[in-house]
């Protein structure tokens, strides 16, 4: 693998590689990966990829050394379509089915699992998604029985406001067009309330790369928002995931067209008590953590409400992780 220094500086390196997916088609994704100059040489035997959400790319500094500060190998995917892996002349964000990221998640591990010295056992991964992110590792893991260790979901987008009477209705009215004009735009409500919460150019303290995660989203495609609501029902009907499971969410949402200051607070993407009851559904064991004053991405709030969610992981992570005599 060609690993380059990464856009976030000498503390992390990246490299692009191709996967087909089960269309066929090769797909660009860009592997980053985390190198603490303190931990230089060091080869955990358990690591960590991140896969972020819609529209959006991996920056975040801070929850990678929170995992190589746990002893894990930190790695995050920038999938296709996205981030660094967008292309010239492809639709940002676009998917016309969630299965088309399994070949290049599997691919990352298999790359993460090269990197282990030789004679050594390969590590045992974890696999953390944000938002759609999280959606579609709750649905590798259960097309990829035994290749996750855990499942760590942070706000997964698991299913639509309201109640599922919504996401059926709306797929109903929605297959046509998808199934003929998949790259049709769907005219919905702009809005930004979600970047201006986290972003260092309006009232938030991160900074992001608006080409990589563009303040009102990529353009919302029928293909897309329909692999969605496909992906939406199938953890509906059960996952049957085998491994441990932490769901992560705000602790209240914040809805409207217009922006409140309790967006600052919560989460104003998604109905939290709607994923709340759907984790229900995505395996035999799950854990469910609820955090007061959490936004939509829990571990971009504000720093006291995101060390608390720190806490609350690493806690689990001594639970379900080193509960074999490893090392914290």
């Amino acid at each position: 693998m060609d690993w380059q220094t990464d856009i976030l500086g000498d503390d992390f390196a990246a490299c692009a590689f191709k996967a087909a997916g089960p269309d066929g088609v090769e797909r660009t994704a860009t592997l980053v990966r985390h190198i603490p100059s303190a931990g230089a040489g060091l080869a955990p035997r358990r690591a960590v990829l991140f896969l972020h959400g819609w529209s959006d790319y991996f920056f975040n500094e801070e929850l990678a050394e929170f995992w190589t500060g746990q002893g894990f190998g930190f790695f995050a995917l920038d999938m296709h379509n996205h981030g660094r892996s967008l292309q010239h002349g492809t639709h940002g964000g676009y998917v016309a089915d969630l299965a088309d990221y399994d070949a290049e998640i599997t691919a990352a591990i298999g790359i993460i699992e090269s990197l282990a010295p030789k004679g050594s056992p390969p590590p045992q991964v974890t696999l953390m998604g944000h938002s759609t992110g999280g959606l579609i590792a709750a649905l590798w893991a259960s097309r990829h029985p035994g290749r996750a260790a855990q499942l760590v979901l942070d706000s997964p987008w698991l299913e639509m406001h309201g109640s599922p009477a919504v996401r059926r209705a709306a797929r109903t009215m929605l297959e046509p067009l998808a199934r003929f004009r998949p790259e049709s735009v769907i005219r919905l409500p702009e809005r930004a309330f979600y970047w201006r919460s986290i972003s260092s150019a309006a009232e938030g303290e991160w900074v992001l790369d608006d080409n990589y995660r563009p303040p009102r989203a990529f353009p919302v495609r029928a293909g897309w928002l329909s692999a969605v609501l496909a992906g939406q029902s199938q953890v509906a009907r059960g996952l049957n995931i085998d491994v441990p499971i932490l769901v992560m969410i705000s602790g209240a949402s914040a809805n409207g067209m217009f922006w409140k200051e309790s967006m600052r607070r919560t989460d104003a993407v998604l109905d939290v008590n709607t994923i709340a009851l759907r984790a229900l559904s995505l395996g035999r064991t799950v854990t469910l953590e609820r955090i007061d004053g959490a936004l939509h991405d829990v571990f971009l709030s504000a720093p006291r409400v995101r060390a608390d969610a720190y806490a609350r992981l690493a806690r689990w992570i001594r639970a379900y992780v080193l509960d074999d005599g490893g090392p914290a």
